[in-house]
């Protein structure tokens, strides 16, 4: 091939991390913007300007794709929870409060987890990501946010993720936030 040839299907560098990382983020934005329902194998490959047959070669199914978006979700999502960590002065609950922050923090990533969240609830495959991400979150910390006190907090911050994702509306939501925080560094038990 000459080095000034015009890059077509049948020339073209195959670049798989880049296709697959474009599968993922035009299935997310099609979960954002249209809904779940919307993401449809079809819809994918035509959104990532790939072929059907091109999707399924990263994702066999609608469910593993859908899997993988969530999946790709909980490493931003561990990402974010490290840096918060990693910025917090006092171990003991760091855990906890980043996960707190994150639960209150309306980020570029909250559309996109209500839109898999509905899913999580009836779908056995995601309820089997959550737990396992929580399992090993909760082993990870233990040491630092292993009492029950601060597994209280954490509970009730899912409380207020579903809030948020039923559309309940928080009173006095910057209040309860610093309650919470505050139980954090005072429940040790």
């Amino acid at each position: 091939m000459e080095a000034d040839a015009p890059e077509t299907g049948y020339h073209r560098k195959k670049q798989p991390e880049l296709v697959h990382r474009a599968l993922l983020d035009h299935a997310a934005k099609l979960a954002v913007e249209q809904g779940l329902s919307a993401v449809t194998m079809q819809a994918v490959a035509e959104a990532a300007g790939v072929t059907k047959g091109g999707l399924l070669h990263h994702f066999p199914s609608k469910q593993a794709l859908i899997s993988a978006v969530f999946a790709d979700l909980l490493d931003a999502l561990d990402r974010q929870l490290d840096a918060r960590i990693a910025a917090d002065p006092e171990p003991e609950g760091a855990f906890t409060r980043a996960y707190l922050d994150s639960v209150f923090d309306t980020g570029p990533d909250a559309a996109l987890w209500a839109a898999l969240s509905i899913s999580l609830l009836t779908d056995p495959n995601l309820r089997r990501l959550w737990s396992d991400w929580v399992s090993a979150r909760q082993e990870r910390h233990r040491a630092t946010d292993g009492s029950r006190a601060l597994a209280a907090v954490r509970l009730a911050a899912d409380g207020i993720w579903l809030a948020d994702l039923t559309g309940v509306t928080l009173n006095e939501r910057a209040e309860m936030r610093d309650f919470l925080i505050r139980q954090t560094r005072e429940g040790k038990s």
